[in-house]
């Protein structure tokens, strides 16, 4: 083969992401080639270019295909001396490029994305907004995305590695002086331990917090072996430290008799597997224990520290059974006889004097009404087959000051040990003297719970930062499926609003600014559902409050007309507005079926709940937004937000709701009905002055309904483009089932929906059918334009809504011409394999992936034989439905073509 070979350079983020080789070509270029062809049967004819170490693809482009190489040469002819000047040029020009996800803009988009970045900025600050925005991405390995921790399991030992690699990297960027907290996480019904949480905490006005970063160790990645009893002496330097005599400090033993209640409940007989230890010297067991877990040593933090000299009735501190830290696991029932004194629940609301860490003065004091807190330490491997590092078990304090003097001791008397320490145990209390970032697990992914920005610029450093540091990570932002399908990290890219300060969060300053989200958010579900991820609906993790209850609009104008009431009020009388009347107006609806307050779009879980003084941060969490895969995608819908924020603070939303109905899971789920709806919300930014630009959002529209493909049908009144998108239909949970450990609800997926675009076509003459059914044809507003949805089963589960209806695929589409009653052409839609292969693993790049999704859309030409139109009629009549007037559900249509009775 002879011909040119078009390359064309990768996007910036394609090659920044090449961590193992060569990226590709610096520049579009094209040059002469030559390649060869061999025919494979049953493959067709395939191109070989080893010159390029490439298959022959489309950027492959033959003039001379021969038997024989020297017939293919481009020049023939003989060699002589001459005096001859010859030269060529070839260029490449990209004419047209869709949007799409590595390169969701050009650069002269970014400047006009950035400029309107910091107008918006200035409106906030003019209006003395004081408007912070965090958030939760999330990310996936590049390497493996097929084991349970990168699928379904929220732990895993590759996920430990990156996480705290990761955490490094951020380490080095934010917190140094900083210190690394290695606490609990989450704890979930069903998970037998908490989740573990790497944190970054560092002082926001940049005075150290940890000096000396060699002295924290890191206990997955290798640590050196340290000694048993290196957690003794350390517990004595920190009582030396504090002025305390060594006698307080108390080593911490197993409980002997656990293991002896632990074998008197089993079976009668010899153990087969391990020794049986001799329950007759109980009295002895005790005495057995040869060292101590751990070593603890009373504390109590507050405005006066205290000591408790602990005694126990034993003789000496045993721990309860399990194998979690010993600062975990203490007997404080065994301590005193009354409760500890009730200190009050502090207020976060403001931020404190400026931090002076140093060494508080300690007093001795009776156990007796005394806080049960404690410093704890041992020497314990980091995790499975890891060696044993030494940790620190911090006991939990209710202010700042105390948790920088702990860590301000603790380091004095690591120093002095000379032993690196994980630190652990409670965390300290939100305060905003102290900034932090946190690294979590989260089934399939790993979570970073990013520290609050004040600026659009800072926003954007972070963003920047964070996706270029897990990329050195080797942690991604997308997946692909078998089929190719081209999908986020699983998980959420959650946004969190409030202030420099609970006290100075916008969302309680005027609480009208949250009504006015809520409310601009119901009318305009695009919001909703053009950034969420693939489980809508109102069992996702993420629901809209009208997805659930009929009756939830309703209810909420009222919510929404007391608060208005109970501000006016207020203010009327020149008060102060309680900020806690919000959350008690609208906690109970925004919620998911269940009640969960958590899993709602807006969660105000830390608003300012009554409840806890930890649940007052003035913070509205947006939980609708999936992981991006680019940082620009991530920043515009940033930007979003923010504008939105900026247009309501000076303009609050009125009006009442709106009662979607069934349409709210039809129109909005197309392209086209989404589309058109966050067409009217960027038209609204523009109308109040916020030049928000409508093209911005195409590449969220080509990575949230990907286009299957388009072919062109000829008619006698002129071409019919026929084109094929992804929607988005909603997972329904089902009824609880027994499995092999225990009752469960499965999530029928099995039910997925497509849009069909048609233009050029007249409706008087043709019809558009899916499995020889119309589809319901409607008007976009463009002349000679028309949409209509598509529901079917893609596969077949053994369990799933509708069990007995068979699979759908795959689908053939086509054009009809009643006139001459005959189907002029289409395209048929493999939701697998066309071959009907089981693919053996996922699609190694987006290349590959693009390969199998174009395998699947097939165009063909018209059909023989002649159509019954009139029947083809009476089919779509029958399939209609009134509920769902612009889609048609094959479910309804039985397989064998004809439409079940009404």
């Amino acid at each position: 083969m002879s011909g040119y070979l078009v390359q064309l350079a990768p996007d910036p983020l394609v090659a920044a992401q090449a961590l193992d080789g060569p990226a590709g070509a610096s520049e579009d270029f094209t040059d002469l080639h030559a390649w060869a062809e061999v025919y494979v049967p049953g493959a067709g004819w395939v191109g070989l270019d080893p010159t390029s170490s490439l298959f022959a693809g489309e950027g492959h482009i033959p003039l001379s295909a021969t038997p024989h190489p020297s017939s293919a040469a481009p020049i023939t002819g003989a060699l002589e001396p001459a005096e001859v000047e010859f030269s060529f040029l070839n260029e490449v020009t990209r004419v047209h490029e869709d949007p799409r996800v590595t390169l969701p803009y050009t650069q002269e988009q970014w400047d006009r994305v950035d400029a309107l970045g910091q107008t918006v900025d200035a409106r906030l600050d003019a209006g003395e907004v004081g408007l912070t925005m965090g958030g939760e991405p999330t990310f996936v390995s590049v390497d493996d995305s097929t084991s349970e921790q990168w699928s379904t399991a929220a732990d895993g030992p590759e996920k430990r590695l990156l996480a705290t690699e990761l955490a490094e990297r951020l380490r080095q960027v934010y917190a140094e002086g900083g210190v690394v907290h290695r606490g609990q996480g989450k704890w979930y019904p069903g998970e037998p331990l908490p989740r573990w949480q790497v944190s970054l905490q560092w002082r926001t006005d940049g005075e150290p917090l940890w000096h000396d970063a060699s002295l924290l160790c890191d206990p997955w990645s290798d640590p050196t072996p340290v000694q048993h009893d290196t957690a003794e002496r350390l517990a004595h330097e920190v009582a030396r430290v504090l002025g305390l005599p060594d006698e307080l400090v108390l080593p911490a033993w197993e409980d002997p008799f656990a293991v002896v209640a632990r074998e008197v409940g089993r079976p009668e007989g010899e153990r087969p597997d391990v020794d049986r230890p001799d329950v007759d010297q109980v009295a002895q067991l005790d005495q057995a224990e040869e060292r101590p877990t751990g070593w603890v040593l009373p504390l109590a933090t507050g405005e006066q520290w205290r000591s408790p000299a602990w005694r126990f009735r034993r003789g000496r501190l045993v721990l309860a059974p399990g194998d979690s830290a010993v600062g975990l696991r203490l007997p404080l029932d065994a301590i005193a006889w009354s409760d500890p004194e009730a200190t009050g629940d502090p207020s976060y609301l403001e931020s404190g004097p400026t931090l002076v860490p140093g060494v508080p003065d300690v007093e001795v004091c009776d156990p007796e009404g005394a806080p049960t807190t404690a410093l704890a330490f041992e020497v314990r491997p980091g995790g499975p087959d890891a060696p044993p590092v030494l940790h620190v078990f911090l006991p939990p304090t209710e202010r700042l000051e105390d948790y920088a003097d702990l860590l301000h001791v603790v380091e004095r008397a690591v120093a002095a040990v000379g032993t690196p320490v994980v630190v652990e145990g409670y965390g300290p209390p939100p305060d905003p003297r102290l900034t932090q970032l946190s690294v979590t697990p989260d089934p399939g992914v790993i979570e970073v719970n990013v520290q609050p920005t004040s600026s659009w610029s800072e926003l954007v450093s972070l963003t920047e930062t964070l996706y270029d540091a897990a990329r050195r990570t080797r942690l991604g932002t997308e997946k692909f499926d078998l089929d190719g399908l081209h999908t986020g990290t699983g998980g959420g890219n959650h946004l969190t609003l409030g202030g420099r300060t609970p006290a100075a969060s916008p969302l309680l300053r005027r609480p009208d600014l949250l009504v006015s989200l809520l409310s601009h958010w119901q009318r305009h579900p695009s919001l909703s559902y053009l950034f969420s991820g693939r489980f809508i609906g109102p069992t996702s993790q993420a629901p809209r409050f009208d997805e659930g209850r009929p009756e939830s609009v309703y209810e909420m104008e009222i919510a929404i007309a007391e608060v208005h009431r109970l501000v006016a009020e207020a203010e009327e009388q020149g008060e102060t507005f309680r900020p806690w009347l919000v959350d008690r107006a609208l906690r109970h609806l925004l919620t998911d079926l269940t009640g969960n307050t958590h899993r709602a779009e807006f969660c105000i879980d830390k608003l300012y709940s009554p409840d806890s003084s930890r649940g007052r941060l003035g913070l509205l969490e947006l939980r609708g937004f999936e992981m991006p895969p680019h940082p620009q995608m991530a920043l515009v819908q940033a930007l979003l937000v923010r504008a939105l924020v900026a247009r309501f603070w000076d303009d609050p939303a009125t009006g009442p709701l709106e009662r979607w109905g069934t349409a709210l899971h039809e129109d909005f789920l197309l392209p086209q009905g989404a589309v058109r709806d966050v067409d009217a919300v960027v038209a609204d930014l523009q109308d109040h002055g916020i030049d928000f630009e409508r093209t911005w959002l195409d590449p969220f529209v080509e990575f949230r309904f990907p286009r299957i493909g388009v072919t062109q049908v000829s008619t006698p009144t002129g071409p019919v483009e026929l084109e094929l998108r992804s929607a988005i239909e909603p997972w329904h949970v089902l009824g609880e089932e027994a499995t092999g450990s225990g009752t469960s609800r499965y999530v029928d997926s099995s039910i997925e929906r497509l849009q069909v675009t048609v233009r050029g076509v007249s409706p008087s003459r043709h019809l558009v059918t899916c499995q020889g059914v119309p589809v319901p044809l409607t008007p976009t507003g463009v002349p000679g334009e028309y949409y209509a949805g598509v529901r079917y089963r893609a596969w077949q589960p053994w369990s799933a809504l509708h069990p007995s209806i068979p699979v759908h695929s795959p689908l053939h589409v086509e054009v009809v011409d009643t006139v001459v009653a005959q189907a002029l052409g289409g395209c048929t839609y493999h939701v697998v394999h066309p071959g009907g292969r089981a693919y053996d693993h996922p699609p190694v790049n987006a290349q590959e992936a693009e390969a199998r999704r174009s395998s699947r859309f097939v165009p063909h030409p018209a059909s023989t034989g002649p159509v019954d139109v009139g029947a083809l009629v009476e089919a779509g009549r029958r399939a209609h439905s009134t509920d769902y007037p612009h889609t048609l559900d094959l479910r309804r249509v039985p397989p064998t073509g004809r439409p079940a009775a009404p």
